[in-house]
């Protein structure tokens, strides 16, 4: 899958993303309204558990390399002014057809944003084209060829005014649909989070 997002069309993508996001999987953590994570509206119920089997990556697209780090946590270092796409993987290992989760959804928030008008919750100086997503599962993963998984890009640059920071990505996988006005009901999910650290490379003179 190409990117041909470019440096100055972010912020316009970002916007229609989102949209689409919400419409596709409200409430939209931190964007429609103040929830702090997914649990704020959906149910922990599910049979899926934070283990070897549960697949969590975020690679470097060009580079095919993941960001893990040795505790757990994924770093992005990006010089100002430097778009770097990236693969949100998120999936399960599993031959059980009871398993294979059918929906994923995810999303990057700053927890420091959550109060914020603005529809990025990445940190203040940080663009991201789709910080939020809700996807079927079945997508083909070069790393992860044994696991039923979700693999979508998002494309991230610091401005000139970015700082360290970092996001936390809030991830369900699912099963089932949840009920119109009723979202802890129907639905089976397990909710899962991952901490991705933002590091500003600065450019030598």
């Amino acid at each position: 899958m190409k990117s041909r997002i470019g440096r100055f069309s972010l912020a316009g993508i970002l916007v229609v993303s989102v949209a689409v996001g919400v419409a596709a999987y409200p409430p939209a953590v931190g964007i429609l309204g103040k929830s702090p994570n997914c649990l704020s509206c959906h149910v922990n119920n599910g049979s899926w558990v934070d283990g070897p089997d549960l697949v969590i990556d975020i690679v470097d697209k060009d580079k095919q390399t993941s960001l893990k780090q040795k505790d757990g946590s994924f770093l992005l270092s990006a010089r100002r002014g430097q778009a770097i796409t990236v693969l949100t993987i998120i999936g399960y290992r599993t031959s059980d057809p009871d398993q294979i989760p059918y929906r994923n959804a995810w999303l990057y928030t700053d927890p420091k944003q959550i109060e914020s008008p603005s529809l990025s919750k990445f940190p203040p100086g940080w663009e991201s084209n789709l910080p939020m997503a809700c996807r079927l599962v079945g997508d083909k993963s070069e790393s992860y060829p044994d696991a039923h998984v979700t693999v979508l890009p998002m494309t991230i640059r610091p401005d000139d005014s970015a700082a360290d920071g970092s996001v936390t990505l809030q991830i369900m996988l699912t099963k089932g649909e949840s009920v119109k006005g009723k979202p802890k009901e129907g639905m089976q999910g397990s909710y899962f989070e991952r901490i991705l650290h933002l590091k500003v490379v600065w450019n030598r003179p």
